[in-house]
């Protein structure tokens, strides 16, 4: 079974390496664009591809690779919240209370319809997107505890 996991985890930090590649690439367009009190549609498709980005993202680490490494490290499943505060204790993040506001954010993407709003979830992706994209190389560098056997 921990061979299967291994090569489970291969292939999602495969997953976690290009979805990182591509959020910071939608980060830098958006980076340049900035925030305003309104886009045109060009504009409103790159930041629509970048919340899809940091949502998918987010999802990666928090629901696969996080999981996956609970598994590993023979930790109880518990709730999301659970996987963020040992993600935090090993190191894999800087702070668990980023990474609940990241997960909520990642809701509100999915289930926020009006423009006005829409507007503040490009801010706040912006915002949070350097602190998600970081998070990437410290997972990757715990994992090599498991791979390197």
């Amino acid at each position: 079974m921990t061979e299967d996991l291994l090569l489970l985890m291969q292939k999602e930090l495969e997953l976690l390496r290009n979805a990182a590649r591509v959020l910071g690439y939608s980060y830098e367009k958006c980076s340049r664009i900035g925030i305003k009190d309104a886009y045109d549609d060009d504009e409103l498709d790159k930041f629509e591809s970048l919340t899809s980005r940091f949502a998918r993202l987010g999802d990666i680490l928090i629901q696969k690779i996080f999981r996956l490494i609970d598994e590993l490290d023979l930790d109880a499943a518990g709730t999301v919240r659970d996987r963020i505060n040992r993600a935090e204790k090993k190191g894999l993040i800087d702070s668990a209370d980023v990474f609940i506001e990241i997960r909520m954010l990642r809701n509100d993407i999915a289930h926020e319809y009006v423009p006005e709003e829409i507007i503040e979830l490009f801010k706040k992706v912006l915002k949070a997107t350097p602190l998600l994209i970081s998070s990437v190389a410290k997972v990757e560098h715990y994992c090599i505890r498991y791979l390197s056997r």
